[in-house]
């Protein structure tokens, strides 16, 4: 569904990706583990076009993205729920998720999409006409979400979605990324929850100075001894 490969890119004359190659299977759900600094954002972010790529080239369900902007990168079915959030606190709930459904081919199906997100975020109903910047972290996070349910993606990349969030609201995230994915949504999960991310993922790939390192199954990881001491402290 997507392919990159030996995708590379930059901030000025610094080189942030080095050849990454990659692969996700239509509904998968593949993680990405890294440390900070690793370059799991910025790889997110050229995926999606906001970074230029600088060599390589990125294939998402058969079509050449390296070189589109974004916003037709989303209409492509490819979106992103940014790390932080990023909702506009001054506007409510309903207004947020509207937003989501900028592209034209997520407009025609607003209200239903609407009755989706209300349907993995019932709390959201009851909230859609409180500002956003008004509601707890998990709530901010369910915005989020929904927001990028909103523009109909067939493939959701996820960064850190537990960011700052209680466990308990970790929990529940987790297993609405399991509720979405079952409706037929791709996954892409970077989290810094890597045990939950590697246990749910069919695949996983860990990143390091911008490169990736190891590849496998969530399983294959989760054993993986460098995995283990590295990231899960065993």
């Amino acid at each position: 569904m997507l392919q990159l490969r030996n995708v590379s890119s930059h901030y000025g004359d610094l080189e942030a990706l080095r050849t990454v190659t990659l692969e996700i299977g239509g509904n998968q759900i593949a993680s990405i583990i890294g440390s900070n600094g690793a370059g799991k954002t910025t790889l997110i972010n050229t995926i999606s076009g906001i970074i230029p790529c600088s060599q390589g080239t990125i294939t998402f369900m058969g079509k050449s993205l390296e070189n589109a902007p974004a916003h037709k990168i989303v209409e492509e079915g490819l979106v992103q729920v940014p790390e932080g959030r990023l909702l506009f606190p001054y506007m409510s709930v309903l207004e947020n998720l509207e937003l989501g459904a900028f592209n034209p081919r997520s407009r025609k199906d607003l209200n239903r999409s609407l009755d989706e997100v209300f349907g993995y975020f019932p709390k959201l109903k009851d909230r859609r006409k409180q500002l956003a910047g008004t509601l707890s972290g998990g709530e901010q996070q369910m915005v989020a979400i929904g927001r990028g349910l909103m523009a109909r993606p067939r493939l959701l990349m996820l960064d850190e979605p537990s960011l700052g969030l209680s466990p308990l609201i970790v929990k529940d995230m987790f297993e609405t990324i399991k509720k979405i994915h079952a409706e037929g949504i791709t996954i892409l999960l970077i989290e810094q929850n890597v045990l939950q991310s590697l246990l749910i993922s069919d695949r996983a790939y860990v990143l390091e100075n911008g490169s990736v390192v190891l590849e496998g199954t969530g399983k294959d990881l989760l054993a993986n001894p460098r995995v283990k001491e590295a990231y899960l402290g065993i």
